[in-house]
């Protein structure tokens, strides 16, 4: 399913988030080992980094990165949007029982087409969830449109490898043992032999980095963790 295209891609993936929606934290937490708490701090600080305003969070999923936004100095206020109300109704339920941090409000919207005016927020982020898009140069192109001038674009992600020695051993652990415990933790195996397979289909680190600045971003940078397997890549709307 990984070579879907457009919205044959859009309506797979849809399908998949929404039957994983109720392990999907406790997933993504074994999956890495709890690393993504600490690659989503960063993320945060990244991207609101001598920045003051309100942020979004595109693709939100349950919340995680919008969460930690409104935990991060200079962030006013969050907007987590998502394509799917499962996802969303987690986001919101766990909204109640988060502690600190400024407002957070979630919607129901399309990466492809954000329901937000040119040049609202001062961040907009996204996390794991370029390599599920069904056209990523469109989805960032969205995100340029609606963060103003002189705003950051940031997007943290799981692409192929680029540390030869340990390239085996992280293909190992996504090939095997992430979907063992897709079918162990969420029941749903096939979901989780998907998601490793979205990553050897993505983007290499430098290519993502062409379509920030194809996007019209400048400026940007890129840091690599979880030895080569995550990705942070950043970038400025021009002022």
């Amino acid at each position: 399913m990984v070579e879907l295209k457009g919205p044959e891609k859009r309506r797979y993936v849809a399908g998949m988030f929404s039957r994983i929606t109720r392990r999907y934290d406790l997933m993504n937490t074994l999956m890495t080992l709890g690393m993504d708490r600490s690659w989503r701090r960063l993320a945060a600080r990244t991207a609101t980094a001598a920045l003051q305003g309100p942020a979004l969070d595109v693709a939100t999923g349950t919340g995680e990165l919008a969460f930690q936004l409104s935990r991060t100095p200079g962030v006013t206020q969050v907007t987590g949007l998502d394509l799917l109300e499962p996802m969303l109704s987690v986001a919101r339920r766990k909204a109640s029982s988060v502690k600190g941090g400024v407002p957070v409000s979630f919607v129901q919207g399309d990466a492809l087409s954000l329901p937000f005016p040119d040049s609202t927020f001062a961040y907009v982020t996204s996390a794991f969830s370029l390599r599920n898009m069904p056209d990523v140069a469109a989805s960032l192109q969205e995100m340029v449109r609606v963060v103003r001038p002189g705003g950051r674009v940031l997007s943290l992600e799981t692409m192929p490898s680029d540390k030869g020695i340990f390239r085996p051993l992280v293909k190992l652990h996504f090939s095997t043992v992430v979907p063992l415990l897709g079918g162990l933790i969420a029941g749903d195996r096939a979901a989780y032999t998907y998601l490793p397979r979205s990553v050897d289909g993505f983007h290499s680190s430098g290519a993502l980095a062409d379509l920030f600045k194809a996007s019209g971003l400048t400026g940007i940078q890129h840091r690599s963790l979880a030895l080569g397997a995550v990705h942070l890549h950043w970038g400025a709307k021009p002022a």
